[in-house]
């Protein structure tokens, strides 16, 4: 009989709204399976259901549907971040001791998530543009902060508990995201991407331990 194959059959037209939320949805999918190159606008309306040129009318690009998806991955990584700020305890000894665990929530939560969603760190990182002067709600987490702007809060809580000197916080932002981040792709990408989770975990505590006596 006409008209019935194996697959779903593609539409045209969807409504308002819907379209784009699934060709999102569906870039984020193949961002987690194979990272940014994995990002492919025709692959997306494919697996949204609609004929390609339907996905103009929301993205001109693929470089727009990778920006979307990078911008949720940028948003995700935020939420982790802020996952682990939530764990900590209400009531710490003093204001230094509750600003060093900061610093050290923000840095864990961005190492866990970048070994649970490899596919998706690598796509927040693939665009060269200047994560810290965007302020697109879209990279947010639920504070309404991107990443970089959480580790900027909790640079500045050093600061206000005195462990951090007023006069080194100007960039202290690039050495403490250059030491994570760097630790980040090395387990993902590098030498220590054979390490077990527990290794990985103790040696990610290390490095915060270097970064925060390193800043104090």
């Amino acid at each position: 009989m006409a008209g019935t194959t194996g697959a779903p059959r593609a539409r045209s037209t969807y409504r308002h709204g819907d379209l784009r939320r699934a060709l999102l949805d569906a870039g984020i999918a193949l961002a987690r399976a194979g990272g940014p190159d994995a990002i492919v606008l025709r692959e997306a309306t494919r697996q949204a259901g609609v004929v390609p040129n339907a996905a103009y009318r929301h993205f001109a690009s693929r470089l727009e549907l990778l920006q979307a998806v990078r911008a949720a991955a940028l948003a995700a990584v935020a939420v982790s971040m802020e996952t682990e700020l939530a764990r900590l305890r209400r009531s710490r000894s003093s204001p230094a001791e509750a600003a060093r665990a900061s610093l050290r929530a923000v840095g864990t939560g961005y190492l866990q998530f970048a070994q649970a969603e490899p596919g998706l760190f690598r796509t927040a990182f693939s665009v060269p543009d200047e994560v810290e002067g965007e302020t697109d709600p879209a990279m947010a987490g639920q504070s309404g902060l991107n990443p970089f702007q959480l580790l900027g809060a909790a640079l500045d809580r050093l600061v206000e508990a005195g462990v951090l000197p007023g006069g080194q916080r100007p960039g202290a932002e690039y050495l403490a995201w250059s030491a994570v981040h760097g630790l980040a792709l090395l387990i993902i990408d590098g030498p220590l991407r054979n390490m077990t989770r527990a290794q990985t975990r103790a040696m990610g505590q290390r490095l915060l331990d270097m970064v925060e006596k390193g800043l104090s």
